[in-house]
């Protein structure tokens, strides 16, 4: 597919990013890792507030840019970089609410698949049911990291959910239908990490590999209600950055 740069959500040009952009949900959760954690970070998009920033992280070029809430934010975004900016990995970093028991609030899990509600599969027009996963190479040198950090993670399926307020909120039924994922082992829900991975899926080609990973903080538990304070989340995710920093200072030297 050919460059077709600027497009109607990045303003920038293919050599503005780094090979890996980390893609936390929140515009300003940007703007934090670029200022704490780049060495001179400079703005490269700010089209509808969606700020992206590009510097060095230990001599490693990095990026790092939102992507707004839900499979059709991170579906715009993750389609532009990969398909028209040249980007090799993205790498996911948001919160998750817990649905296994065994998971608590500050731990990390790693989305090995990503389960979903959503009919974004839908436009590939496939005979059958596909199944998102992420990228091995992503997987295992991360979770590599974070045990080299110490941190408490785990590994396995996330559940992509289309809704954040449903409209059987507060009903019984709900909770079923949670209790019902968790029954297959399905970690966390969050909303994004199926629709990364369909277009990673999408867009790898032999000769330009298109790698995506989702690394989510948990930040509260939707079957027994624990959740983290303000200042709690703050100091998780700072974790869940240097993850992802890391990993993307490996993959700057392949």
């Amino acid at each position: 597919m050919a460059n077709l740069y600027p497009t109607p959500h990045i303003n920038a040009k293919p050599e503005d990013f780094a090979r890996t952009v980390l893609m936390p949900g929140d515009p300003l959760r940007a703007k934090f890792i670029a200022e704490t954690f780049l060495e001179n970070p400079v703005l490269v998009n700010n089209v509808r507030g969606v700020n992206g920033y590009t510097g060095t992280f230990e001599g490693a070029r990095v990026t790092v840019m939102a992507s707004g809430m839900g499979i059709p934010s991170i579906g715009i975004y993750s389609y532009e970089l990969f398909n028209f900016f040249g980007v090799e990995n993205i790498i996911r970093i948001g919160s998750a609410g817990a649905l296994d028991l065994g998971i608590h609030v500050r731990d990390l899990v790693f989305g090995m698949g990503a389960c979903t509600n959503s009919n974004y599969a839908h436009q590939f027009h496939l005979p059958g049911a596909f199944a998102p996963i992420c990228d091995f190479d992503l997987l295992k040198t991360s979770t590599r990291i974070a045990e080299e950090l110490g941190l408490r993670f785990h590994v396995g399926n996330l559940l992509s959910a289309d809704t954040f307020y449903g409209d059987d909120l507060g009903i019984p039924e709900a909770m079923q239908a949670n209790a019902a994922w968790a029954k297959m082992g399905v970690m966390a829900a969050e909303m994004e990490a199926a629709g990364l991975y369909m277009n990673a899926a999408r867009a790898n080609k032999p000769d330009a590999p298109r790698r995506a990973l989702a690394i989510c903080t948990i930040s509260d538990h939707i079957l027994t209600g624990e959740a983290t304070t303000a200042e709690e989340r703050q100091n998780t995710f700072t974790d869940m950055m240097k993850v992802a920093l890391r990993t993307a200072k490996e993959f700057d030297h392949e």
